[in-house]
């Protein structure tokens, strides 16, 4: 099982986010899993609720791709969830 990363930062445009959206698109459909973050440097840390928002944008997004594995949650400076795709959960059964 490969997991793929995305990262992005806590005032990320929204052509960013397409963009990014479009990438983890592609891997759930390959079958990975897709673990996606928000990193936090010095003083953006105040901007913990966008950086939420952005992540519950991004699983609603990709809702048809695959199942939320993990809500998105708080480390240090980040926080990060995990997409899992439709054909693993495929592949269980």
């Amino acid at each position: 099982m490969e997991i793929k990363e995305i990262r992005f930062g806590p005032q990320t445009d929204d052509h960013d986010y397409e963009f990014k959206k479009k990438h983890g698109e592609k891997f759930l459909k390959e079958g990975a899993k897709v673990k996606a973050y928000v990193f936090f440097k010095g003083r953006s840390i105040v901007y913990k609720d966008q950086g939420q928002e952005l992540l519950l944008r991004l699983a609603v997004d990709l809702e048809e791709f695959g199942k939320v594995e993990q809500m998105p949650k708080t480390r240090r400076k980040a926080y990060d969830y995990v997409h899992r795709s439709c054909e693993e959960k495929n592949k269980k059964r």
